[in-house]
């Protein structure tokens, strides 16, 4: 029997090797480059998002709701929360879209998730009529104080009153769960 011997050849002692300081330039480079890339990207989205948003507001102010509603539409899906409030605002309303307050509620909702002053307003307001969600004043009072929180003087003077509204309808307790909720809620934001 013969034993035939297969000589072991290192892959690394095989590969060229270049030059360290050549090669950590070009690793360096090609790094700056995709991150200079990945930034040119997240700008032209936003860019695109602000544009979109800037052809919608025109778009509403001119009537043309089934525009408004199908430029706002891509934007939501992918997570706008501007856009997700503007919808919102549109199937609660009527206007371009169908009258649907569950599918305002949960624009709503999602853009209350994301922080967006205006969406935890309407939040509030359809917990406090309940439409589209249960009625539910501990909650509404939740959202419109989160969204005076987070808003302009102008609009905080806005929500303060929608909150109060929503307040004298309430017991000291159930405005004490109401001031609870917004805290732990806004604790947990970044």
């Amino acid at each position: 029997m013969i034993l035939l011997s297969i000589p072991r050849i290192d892959a690394a002692a095989t590969r060229p090797r270049p030059t360290s300081g050549i090669f950590a330039l070009a690793r360096l480079r090609s790094f700056v480059t995709a991150l200079v890339l990945l930034v040119c990207c997240f700008t032209a989205i936003d860019s695109a998002a602000a544009d979109t948003l800037a052809r919608a507001n025109a778009a509403y102010a001119r009537g043309d709701y089934v525009l408004v509603v199908n430029l706002l539409t891509p934007l939501a899906f992918r997570g706008n929360a501007q856009a997700q409030s503007f919808l919102g605002f549109m199937f609660e309303n009527g206007y371009g879209a169908p009258q649907v307050y569950v599918a305002a509620a949960d624009l709503y909702c999602q853009a209350a998730m994301r922080g967006n002053s205006f969406g935890q307003a309407m939040l509030g307001l359809m917990y406090d009529k309940g439409h589209g969600v249960p009625q539910d004043f501990i909650l509404a009072y939740k959202w419109l104080n989160l969204a005076a929180a987070r808003s302009s003087k102008h609009e905080r003077d806005y929500f303060l009153r929608l909150r109060n509204a929503v307040a004298s309808k309430m017991s000291p307790a159930q405005i004490a769960e109401g001031q609870r909720l917004a805290m732990l809620w806004s604790v947990e934001l970044p």
